[in-house]
C-alpha cells in the first residue's frame, strides 16, 4: 500500500439546496512520485465535486482536495444519512485503487403543490373535482382533507379524508360538491369554495375553486308553466262565473196540470197543499236567559286544582360546570366536557381529566367541550361513513369557529339517525391541552396525546370505519419549558 487517506471530518450536514466542504487529505507512502486522480461513486456522486481533481506527489508528502457537497432541493435528496465515496487511482500503482469512505446527512424539508382538476365544474345537483396533492419535500406528507364555503351552500365528500404520500410522489383525491338547495328554475350561479389541506404543527393550505350550479329547468319554461295556469285559473273562473242555471220541472208540471183541472176551484175541489220538501222548523220557545256568571272569588289559600307547576332544572353543560371551577380559581386553567351517548343521552359533565362516556360499549354520537383561561376552543369530528370505499370514515363538513371561554362548543350530532363518532381534532388559543380515548369493547385506555396551541390540534381516536368512541378525557395545562 503506497497511499495513506484521511477525511476531515468523516460525517458531516448540509441542507437540501445548500453545500458543505470536507477535506480529504493523502500522503504518498512509497518510493516513487506519483500521480492520484478522484471519481466520486455512490448515490450522491451526481451532487459532488472534488477540487483539484488529480494530485502529483512526491514520496513522503501530504496533499489536500475538497469534497464540494451540493445536495438540490428536491425530493430526490432523501433525508437522513447517506453514505458517500472517493475512488482514488494512482498513475503508477493502478492496481493499489483506495476508496475511503464518509457519510453525509441531509436534512429533511417539506413543501407541497396543491391544485384543482379542474378548477371549475358545472353541474345541477353535484360537481365532482379532483385535488392533486404533489409532494416536493423529501420526506414523507401526512394530511387530512376539509372543504368549506361561505354561506355553507355546498356538502362536501372527499374520499379519502387523509392522505400518505412518499417524496416525489402524487395523489389525486375525489371529491363531489352537492348544493344544500336546487335552483328548480333560473339561469346558473356561481358558489365559489375551498378545499384545505391540513398538516400537523402546520398552516391550513387551501386551494379555491368554483362550482356554478345551473338550474334545473329553463326559465322559459318557468314563464310557460305560468301561462299555461294562469290560463287554466282564468277558465276555472269564467265557467263558475257563466255556469247556466238548472231548474226542476216537477213542481211546474204539477201546477199546470192543476190549473187545467180546476179551472175555477171550489171550496171542496181544491187539492190538497204538495208536501213540505224540508221538515219545518220547531216553534221557537223563549227561555229565560241565565244569570250572569258571578265573578271569581281570590283568596289568599292556595287552591288544590290550581298548583303551580315545578319548574325543570337547567341543564348543566360543560360550561356551567368550567366556570363554576373558575370562580374558585380565576387564574387557573381548566376544560369540561360530557358525553353523549347512543340510549343514554347526554351524561354529567367531567372536568381536568375524569372520564366522560360509558363502560358498557355504547357509542359516543357528540362531545360538548368548554374551556377556561385557554384563549378559546375549536374542533371537528371524525365520524362513521356508510358509503366508505376505504374503510375510512369522514370529518364532519367544517370545523367549528373559535367558541370562546367559558362557553359550550359542540361536535358530532344527537339526532336518531347521527353516525358513530370514532375521533375527532381539538385546538386550543394557549397553553397545552392533552386527551386520552378507550374505543369500543376495549378495557384499556390509550396512549395520553398532548399538543400546543394552535396551529397545532390535538387528533384522537381512529379513522377506521368500523371502531367508535367509548369514553374520553382530557387535561389542559401551561406549556413546559424547553429542555
Amino acid at each position: 500500500m503506497s497511499l495513506w487517506t484521511s477525511l476531515e471530518p468523516a460525517s458531516a450536514t448540509v441542507d437540501p439546496g445548500g453545500s458543505t466542504t470536507v477535506r480529504l487529505r493523502l500522503r504518498n507512502t512509497g518510493d516513487v512520485v506519483d500521480e492520484y486522480h478522484f471519481e466520486p461513486v455512490g448515490d450522491i456522486a451526481p451532487w459532488t465535486t472534488v477540487e483539484p481533481q488529480a494530485l502529483r506527489l512526491f514520496p513522503g508528502t501530504t496533499g489536500t482536495v475538497q469534497l464540494r457537497f451540493a445536495p438540490p432541493r428536491t425530493p430526490d435528496a432523501t433525508a437522513g444519512p447517506n453514505p458517500y465515496a472517493v475512488r482514488i487511482t494512482p498513475t503508477e500503482h493502478p492496481e493499489a485503487t483506495t476508496v475511503p469512505e464518509g457519510n453525509l446527512t441531509i436534512t429533511p424539508f417539506t413543501e407541497m403543490r396543491a391544485e384543482l382538476v379542474p378548477p371549475t365544474v358545472k353541474g345541477r345537483f353535484r360537481g365532482r373535482p379532483r385535488l392533486a396533492i404533489d409532494n416536493l419535500g423529501n420526506t414523507k406528507l401526512t394530511a387530512s382533507l376539509d372543504g368549506n364555503d361561505n354561506g355553507d351552500q355546498l356538502s362536501y365528500d372527499i374520499r379519502p379524508s387523509s392522505v400518505q404520500i412518499e417524496p416525489g410522489r402524487a395523489v389525486f383525491v375525489k371529491t363531489t360538491l352537492r348544493p344544500r338547495k336546487i335552483i328548480w328554475f333560473g339561469t346558473k350561479e356561481q358558489r365559489p369554495y375551498r378545499l384545505s389541506v391540513l398538516r400537523s404543527g402546520s398552516k391550513p393550505h387551501p386551494v379555491e375553486g368554483t362550482y356554478v350550479q345551473r338550474g334545473f329547468l329553463p326559465r322559459w319554461l318557468a314563464t310557460f308553466f305560468g301561462v299555461i295556469a294562469a290560463l287554466a285559473l282564468t277558465f276555472v273562473m269564467l265557467w263558475i262565473a257563466h255556469k247556466p242555471a238548472v231548474n226542476s220541472g216537477a213542481t211546474e208540471k204539477v201546477v199546470e196540470a192543476g190549473a187545467t183541472l180546476t179551472p175555477t176551484p171550489t171550496p171542496s175541489a181544491v187539492l190538497p197543499p204538495p208536501p213540505p220538501t224540508s221538515v219545518p222548523a220547531a216553534p221557537v220557545t223563549t227561555a229565560p236567559s241565565k244569570a250572569p256568571a258571578a265573578p271569581p272569588q281570590h283568596s289568599s289559600a292556595p287552591s288544590g286544582g290550581n298548583k303551580p307547576k315545578p319548574k325543570k332544572p337547567p341543564v348543566e353543560t360543560a360550561a356551567t360546570a368550567v366556570n363554576r371551577l373558575a370562580v374558585g380559581d380565576p387564574s387557573g386553567r381548566h376544560i369540561c366536557y360530557r358525553a353523549f351517548v347512543a340510549g343514554d343521552g347526554w351524561g354529567k359533565p367531567a372536568c381536568d381529566g375524569a372520564m366522560a362516556g360509558n363502560s358498557q360499549n355504547k357509542a359516543i354520537k357528540a362531545l360538548n367541550i368548554a374551556v377556561y383561561g385557554m384563549a378559546g376552543s375549536s374542533a371537528n369530528a371524525f365520524i362513521h361513513n356508510p358509503e366508505s370505499t376505504n374503510g375510512q370514515g369522514k370529518w364532519e363538513p367544517n370545523w367549528t369557529a373559535i367558541i370562546a371561554d367559558g362557553k359550550d362548543n359542540y361536535i358530532g350530532s344527537t339526532k336518531p339517525d347521527a353516525q358513530d363518532m370514532s375521533g375527532f381534532a381539538i385546538n386550543i388559543g394557549s397553553g397545552q391541552i392533552c386527551q386520552n380515548i378507550r374505543f369500543d369493547g376495549s378495557t384499556d385506555w390509550g396512549k395520553e396525546v398532548c399538543a400546543k396551541q394552535r396551529n397545532a390540534f390535538n387528533f384522537g381516536g381512529t379513522v377506521d370505519n368500523d371502531r367508535f368512541l367509548e369514553a374520553v378525557w382530557f387535561t389542559v395545562m401551561d406549556v413546559p419549558p424547553a429542555s
